[in-house]
């Protein structure tokens, strides 16, 4: 399987897809830190992949979603962003509508 089909298919398989510098547990650079630290605090189960473990995931997934840098989130299979933009969108309240919306967290009684 070739980088990119690998991609795709993490990416349909996890309802939330992180790309990113490390792991959850232990992030290699501050921007990965910041989204899997937002992700934990909404209780996201989320899948992840260490970029810095395959050269061939580090560019395709640059060139997949068109996106420059790492970490790049996915939701259901949709390109959400980066570090910032996830970090906007969780201050400014967007992130648990969006994510309630999708399905992944569930709505509060």
């Amino acid at each position: 399987m070739d980088a990119k089909e690998q991609i795709k298919s993490q990416i349909t398989n996890n309802d939330v897809m992180l790309y990113m510098k490390g792991t959850p547990t232990f992030p290699q650079c501050g921007f990965s830190a910041t989204v899997v630290k937002i992700l934990d605090y909404l209780g996201v189960d989320y899948g992840s992949a260490n970029v810095l473990e395959n050269e061939d995931i580090r560019q395709g997934i640059k060139d997949y979603a068109d996106w420059p840098t790492i970490p790049q989130l996915y939701v259901k299979g949709e390109f959400i962003g980066g570090c910032d933009i996830v970090k906007e969108m969780f201050e400014n309240g967007e992130l648990k509508p969006l994510l309630t919306e999708k399905g992944i967290l569930k709505e509060e009684a």
